[in-house]
């Protein structure tokens, strides 16, 4: 594959860059390299880490060089296309909109001559992969949220934002796994916890993997809370 490009990061790690473009079609690729190398089990590669167009490939210098980890690299990738992603797998999050778990929705929804519920049934209407997580621990960043509620970010921040939060940011939309600050425009919140560091496995959700919201009621909140 010509138009990919294999980086050294430092001393331990490489990143296969897929081209610089946001889109399914790319980030597929990022997903198929990750799962072909997940099944070959090569001794030395310590962790994947998938981004938008680029998978990053931390490994063991001791254990496996980098010329021999290229060369694998450049095998693998010739054999990319017919690598059969996984499961298309849809995680359904409920969310409460508007209120005291989204201040921002009135906001948004004026922005764009809407009523908050015209809001709301248009972001709860796709299904989002889930490009990466980033920012913070388990925080997703998602694809394909309509373009008619894209929404600038605040102009100022807030200084600290509720884990669960449900926000929009340009044409993004995303949750925030921990509470942090943020300029996202929050229209809701979600009771799930997509970081838990007493969980087994404490981030929920994984790159690859899809996202459905499902609209609450405030007591269906409370109740999922409990």
């Amino acid at each position: 594959m010509t138009d990919v490009k294999i980086l050294i990061n430092g001393d331990k790690a490489v990143s296969v860059e897929f081209g610089q473009e946001i889109s399914l079609h790319i980030n597929h690729k990022v997903t198929a390299l990750k799962t072909v190398l997940e099944s070959e089990k090569i001794t030395g590669i310590e962790e994947l880490i998938p981004t938008y167009c680029s998978l990053l490939i931390i490994y063991d210098p001791l254990i496996l060089d980098y010329d021999t980890l290229k060369d694998k690299l450049n095998l693998l990738l010739d054999k990319l296309d017919s690598v059969s992603l996984p499961e298309k797998r849809v995680i359904e999050i409920p969310v409460a909109y508007g209120g005291e778990y989204g201040p921002d929705l009135s906001e948004v929804a004026a922005l764009h001559n809407m009523t908050p519920e015209e809001v709301i049934r248009l972001h709860a209407a796709p299904e989002y992969p889930i490009y990466m997580l980033g920012f913070v621990a388990g925080f997703p960043y998602l694809g394909g949220m309509n373009k008619a509620i894209a929404t600038p970010r605040k102009k100022t921040p807030r200084l600290r934002i509720v884990s669960g939060s449900v926000g929009i940011a340009g044409e993004q939309t995303g949750i925030y796994s921990v509470e942090s600050p943020g300029g996202w425009q929050i229209i809701g919140r979600t009771p799930l916890k997509l970081y838990d560091a007493t969980r087994e496995k404490p981030v929920l959700l994984e790159a690859g993997q899809y996202i459905r919201f499902k609209p609450i009621s405030d007591d269906e909140f409370k109740a999922m809370m409990e």
